[in-house]
This record gives C-alpha cells, sequence and structure tokens, in this order.
C-alpha cells in the first residue's frame, strides 16, 4: 500500500480489525519512511458495475460518489454514522446482487430515495431536491405535499403548513 503523505510503496499494518456490522476490515497502517499513520478499509466487491448516466455515457461505479451524496443529505441531522454506513454498504449490495451488469443513474436514485424515506425525511427531500433538480421553491412544496407521512411515527408532522 503506498503512502499517501510521501508515496513510499512500503507501509506496514499495524492493526486489522472488521467494522461493527462486519461489511469491511479497517487496517491502520504505518509509513517506514515518512512515519506516518493513515487507515484503509477493505470491502468485498462482488461485481464491476457500470453506472449509465442520462446523457448515455457508461462509467465505473464509485461507491464513494453515492456516500457523498447521501453524507450531503443527512448533512446536520441526528442519525448515527454506524447507521448512515450500513445505509451505503446496503444500497451498494444490493446494486451488486441485483444481477444486471449495468445500472443507471435513475436506479440509483431511486434505490437511495426509498432508503432515506426510512432513515430520515429531511435527508429524504434534500436528496430528492437534487435527484429531481429542483430549480424554485414551488418544487419543494409540491414535493412535500406529496408526502404521506405515516401517523404512527414521531416524525409525522403537517410537512406544509394550512
Amino acid at each position: 500500500m503506498r503512502c499517501p503523505f510521501c508515496g513510499h510503496h512500503d507501509t506496514s499494518v499495524k492493526d486489522s480489525r472488521t467494522t461493527d456490522d462486519h461489511a469491511c476490515i479497517r487496517r491502520r497502517r504505518f509509513c517506514s519512511e515518512c512515519g506516518s499513520r493513515f487507515t484503509t478499509f477493505e470491502r468485498i466487491q462482488l461485481r464491476d458495475l457500470i453506472v449509465v448516466k442520462k446523457n448515455g455515457v457508461r462509467v465505473p461505479f464509485d461507491r464513494d460518489k453515492l456516500a457523498q451524496s447521501i453524507i450531503t443529505a443527512v448533512h446536520k441531522r441526528a442519525l448515527d454514522p454506524e447507521r448512515i454506513e450500513r445505509l451505503i454498504s446496503s444500497l451498494v449490495r444490493q446494486l451488486e446482487t441485483c444481477g444486471e451488469h449495468e445500472v443507471s443513474t435513475r436506479t440509483i436514485g431511486e434505490m437511495a430515495m426509498q432508503a432515506l424515506i426510512h432513515l430520515d425525511a429531511v435527508a429524504y427531500v434534500r436528496f430528492a431536491s437534487v435527484y429531481h433538480e429542483f430549480s424554485n421553491v414551488t418544487d419543494f412544496i409540491k414535493f412535500i405535499q406529496q408526502l404521506d407521512p405515516d401517523p404512527g411515527t414521531p416524525e409525522s408532522v403537517n410537512l406544509v403548513s394550512p
């Protein structure tokens, strides 16, 4: 493993352990050249996925890009980081096991929205605003009015003033 600080190719593993959800291995590494310490994560990848964008361009699936969009949606929400990581890992696993080699950005977006609506309503609306390319406040209002909160959950409040 190459050191991200000095680029030296001789780093050693000082500690390895699985994450709480056992989805990956966390490795603590040490660079013998500059003395820096850094962490790497090793995840199982079942298949190489290709993402088909709206314009037809095909690119390799990037887990980090999906993770960043989810993290942006949940920013400053009182959510356990482990729960967010489990959601991201679950989405990736669903994509890898769907049986398709190519997956559209639409499919990824819909899956992410389905996961977020069960996690946090505000994060769901934030993600939807980018995914559906809201251009003004009216788009937000129309989208929120379509939400049907479950009256049995603590989050169920009037999302739009009467």
